[in-house]
């Protein structure tokens, strides 16, 4: 960001504005075209150009530099394999006047109780379709009706705990709802970080100037789901899908504010009629979901039966009332856009009062009175799906904007219309109020809307003072060209007089019992870390061993058996990936191109398996996801990893030189990435599932290199004892003690049985061995878990070797009992990692007994 800000004096704003041409037609937030500068922003426009550039791009870096730090994107390549793109926060935020408050607080209360009423009748008594108000195939036809869910009472009456109204302004400076929100309404979380990052980076603005804060709702939300549960201290857990790009940071956001436990549908399973969530310490009852997936996904069992994402048992629990699921399920209905045009009367019928905010003008096309309307009308609507998002022309799904359309297009749609009109919607083409930006060192016009949020407290229902706004890319006003994935600023409500600074942040130190043991760590988290740590390490075992080979292509090998043994280490790397092998021919005749072939590949191809791009992005989205548990520093080195390793790409080429270049950057970067998540972990659960992720991980690598280049042949003469030293960052070790050119025995000491030194096998199989016993019991005493036994095994056959019989070789060269023990490694480790998912990640039940026997292949 580099912004440049002319000094400007108090009565005038000439400067700042001169690029500010207002969109013609449209109500704009800050100027008035007759009055200029509206009172209200006056404050603001005043403090900004009051400050020096200096300021201003202290500012814009203090900003950004929050932002990247949180982690908070919109969009992120580690999760949805999609270039990232940060979470674009303008630092001019929308001020809404005082004196419109009030009537908007009012008029989304009413809304909230309306909604939740005709949920009420819909999955009740359903008066509304008896007396005629609804038309039956508004409802039946509706796939957000969920039948199974018909009679299910939630308690106090509640289907509504949060909801959220997208609102627009008119040309005449009415708000108007544009959607209503009420399946699962995400945003929340964006738009307290959007506060939070404000407040931090401006804090002058909000000593100056009265804005009602936004911890007084969340703590209205927190209390309303504290009522319900009838308990003191309930377990809620926040109910999302990792997947879903959009939501998922705005969930994990909330939940940390809030202090409830982010789970995914594989966290929690049903039991004896109630809900559990699924710890590395066990199962744990849960007395209240708040849902962040749709309803129909919530239980495979009896709704969507394809869904991955819910718990079978759920809709059942709900029926007893065993826990709370909040928004109750199904109330996703009445979000469809075909229900608007009903609102009006409905809130006569239902509330006896008048819609205080009004609706986009919509017609539902199963009636004959408004298709014949919305025909006749065509280029003055936009036409969309009345229930689902599927495309109505083409391939494109959202709405249409029948002036755009050509004849035939036109007549297209009048006949999809007229064949099945139950199925569509029409709008009125409502062009959105516009608000300033800063681009370009000056503000302009963009249009936007505001989401704002509704939550169900102790004593009815309460508005979010803010919300989450965005704004369009572009200066076209229609209400239906907003996307999502636009930009986003923080939405400010102004007062006359001073409001309270409640914080949830804050907490007076003498009213907390100091606490040294971590909240319960979900299976799902336990399971992100434990793969973080082996993404890690694999990325840094990987990366290290090629640059050890590249070295010595640098050198220009000749001779057969060296490029034969740098070809056994390239194979280890490749064993997994779909990269060509070599052939017998350019193994034997000592030609190099197919190992640079293949390191050019397995370095830079970004959709190679287990090659280090892949890699270094699996280990993106598992850091991502486990985004609490590591410090700012640790998320920064990540960050500047995955640019170090994304910016390098298959090339027509291979070039030695900058691959060492690549490989050194790589090393160091992974290297500070490893200390820093590591040195700054408390030591509970969470650090013992990610170091045993590195210490599985680091002792396969090695036992499989130490049997690619051991087991067979003279590697006291190959150059395969210093090649491995260096691999395994021993070399210096091995110098210090031995003084002498690398022989046979003191390296397999070293690098295999010593548990002195952090880089061999023993000392990972020592680490995990003292880890596995240190996890939560999944058997009682004496009796050992499988983890245990298997690792307990592997620890016993590595201490017992010993060294002389290790080295013996036969006739042809080949070292069998090494070669033995090396196997078992290779297939156990894969073993013990299956057990600790098993016993701690998906809580399953052991379907064979574990084999301790040694193996000659791989699991």
């Amino acid at each position: 960001m580099n912004a440049r800000l002319p000094q400007f004096g108090e009565e005038d704003h000439q400067s700042i504005l001169r690029s500010y041409d207002l969109i013609p037609g449209i109500y704009d937030e800050m100027m008035d075209p007759a009055a200029g500068l509206r009172r209200h922003w006056q404050p603001f426009v005043a403090g900004v150009q009051a400050m020096t550039e200096a300021d201003l791009n202290g500012y814009l870096r203090k900003a950004e530099r929050m932002l990247r730090d949180s982690g908070f994107a919109h969009s992120l390549a580690a999760l949805a394999g999609v270039p990232e793109r940060p979470w674009e926060l303008d630092f001019v935020p929308l001020l809404i006047p005082a004196e419109e408050w009030p009537l908007l607080e009012a008029g989304l209360v009413q809304r909230a109780r309306l909604l939740n009423a005709v949920l009420a009748d819909l999955y009740g008594p359903q008066r509304l379709l008896a007396d005629g108000h609804l038309p039956a195939a508004l409802v039946f036809a509706n796939p957000h009706f969920l039948r199974p869910c018909h009679g299910i009472a939630p308690r106090d009456g509640i289907y509504l705990n949060t909801y959220a109204a997208d609102l627009g302004r008119g040309p005449d400076g009415r708000w108007w709802v544009v959607a209503d929100r009420t399946q699962a309404p995400a945003g929340a979380g964006y738009a307290l970080e959007n506060r939070l990052i404000m407040s931090r980076c401006m804090p002058h603005f909000f000593r100056q100037t009265h804005i009602h804060r936004l911890a007084v709702f969340f703590q209205k939300l927190h209390n309303g789901l504290l009522a319900r549960t009838g308990r003191d201290d309930p377990r809620i857990v926040l109910l999302t899908d990792e997947a879903k790009v959009d939501s998922y940071f705005d969930h994990s956001y909330l939940a940390r504010y809030l202090g409830y436990t982010l789970a995914e549908g594989a966290d929690l399973t049903v039991r004896q009629n109630k809900v559990y969530l699924k710890t590395v310490e066990g199962l744990v009852p849960v007395d209240l979901i708040l849902r962040g997936i749709d309803s129909e996904l919530c239980d495979p069992l009896e709704l969507d039966t394809q869904s991955s994402l819910g718990v079978a048992g759920l809709l059942q629990v709900a029926r007893a009332r065993t826990v709370i699921v909040a928004n109750a399920l199904g109330s996703g209905l009445v979000e469809s856009k075909a229900l608007m045009g009903f609102l009006p009367n409905l809130c006569r019928v239902l509330l006896d009062e008048d819609l205080i905010l009004p609706n986009t003008a919509t017609w539902w096309c199963g009636q004959d009175d408004a298709l014949e309307y919305v025909v006749r009308n065509l280029d003055a609507v936009a036409i969309d799906q009345a229930f689902e998002p599927r495309p109505l022309l083409g391939s494109t799904s959202g709405p249409i904007l029948c002036s755009d359309l050509t004849d035939r297009q036109r007549e297209q749609v009048i006949q999809r219309l007229k064949r099945r009109g139950d199925n569509f919607v029409a709008q009125e083409l409502v062009v959105l109020s516009s608000t300033p930006i800063w681009q370009e060192e000056a503000l302009h016009p963009r249009p936007m809307s505001v989401r704002v949020f509704i939550a169900a407290s102790e004593d009815g229902y309460t508005a979010m003072p803010g919300g989450l706004t965005r704004v369009s890319a572009t200066d076209n006003p229609k209400a239906a060209l907003l996307r999502r994935g636009q930009g986003a600023k923080d939405t400010w409500v102004l007062s006359h007089s001073p409001t309270s600074t409640y914080s949830l942040l804050r907490s007076r130190v003498g009213t907390m019992s100091p606490r040294r043991r971590s909240k319960d760590i979900p299976s799902h988290s336990a399971d992100n870390l434990f793969w973080l740590g082996r993404y890690a390490e694999r990325a840094e075992d990987m990366t290290r061993a090629v640059r050890s080979v590249v070295r010595r292509l640098t050198e220009d090998p000749s001779d057969p058996l060296e490029v034969t043994v740098l070809q056994r280490v390239v194979d280890v790397l490749l064993d997994k990936t779909d990269v060509a092998p070599a052939s017998n021919d350019e193994v034997s005749t000592g030609v190099t191109t197919s190992i640079e072939r293949q390191i050019n590949s397995l370095m830079f191809e970004p959709a190679i398996q287990y090659g280090l791009q892949i890699t270094v992005a699996d280990l993106k989205r598992t850091a991502t996801l486990s985004r609490d548990w590591l410090s700012v520093e640790a998320w920064r080195a990540l960050s500047r990893l995955h640019l170090e390793a994304t910016r390098s790409r298959l090339s027509g080429r291979f070039d030695v030189s900058e691959t060492i270049e690549r490989t050194e950057d790589l090393v160091q970067a992974l290297a500070t990435f490893s200390g820093l998540e590591t040195e700054n972990m408390t030591r509970d659960y969470g650090w013992r599932f990610l170091d045993m992720g590195r210490r599985l991980e680091r002792g396969w690598h090695l036992a499989r290199i130490l049997r690619g280049l051991l087991v067979r042949d003279e590697p006291e003469e190959d150059g395969s004892l210093v090649l491995l030293l260096e691999v395994a960052d021993s070399i210096m070790t091995y110098r210090w003690r031995y003084l002498a050119t690398p022989m046979l025995a003191p390296v397999i000491d070293l690098l295999l049985l010593d548990e002195t030194n952090p880089r061999s096998v023993a000392f990972q199989i020592a680490a995990l061995l003292q880890h596995v016993d240190n996890l939560p019991a999944v058997v009682s005493p004496p009796a050992r878990s499988d983890a245990q036994r298997i690792i307990l095994s592997l620890s016993t056959a590595v201490r017992l070797a010993e060294i002389p019989i290790l080295c013996e070789a036969d006739a042809d060269g080949y070292r069998g009992t090494l070669a033995a023990l090396l196997d078992r490694l290779d297939a156990s480790l894969p073993r013990l990692s299956e057990a600790i998912t098993r016993d701690y990640f998906s809580h399953a039940e052991s379907r064979r007994p574990v084999d301790l026997k040694p193996a000659t292949e791989e699991a």
